[in-house]
């Protein structure tokens, strides 16, 4: 093999291995973003399209240049004593990242 393609080879291990041990140093699908969230946007709720919804409000989420807004909306519950938990912003020393929604 010629020495330039083992150097891009060796170079391309490392960096993969490197990126590997890096992404396993934050639990997994945290991202951690600089920029501080903006406030989150008032909107208006329609009517619940029937018993047992519950509204689900709007966030900003990341997409990797900037913050893009989601917009709220009505979630059927998935049992009848179940308890929506909204998501939100959480600030660490890396940046703050997202902490999904959830059902309790």
């Amino acid at each position: 093999m010629p020495r330039s393609f083992k150097q891009f080879f060796a170079a391309a291990v490392l960096g993969g291995a490197l990126t590997a041990g890096s992404a396993c140093a934050a639990p997994a699908g945290r991202v951690y973003v600089t920029a501080v969230p903006p406030a989150p946007v008032v909107e208006v709720r329609r009517p619940a399209p029937g018993r047992g919804y519950v509204w689900v409000e709007g966030y900003h989420r990341w997409n990797g240049r900037a913050y893009a807004w989601v917009p709220g909306r009505w979630v059927a519950k998935p049992r009848s004593n179940a308890r929506w938990i909204k998501g939100h912003w959480e600030r660490s020393k890396k940046g703050y990242y997202y902490v999904q929604g959830h059902w309790k």
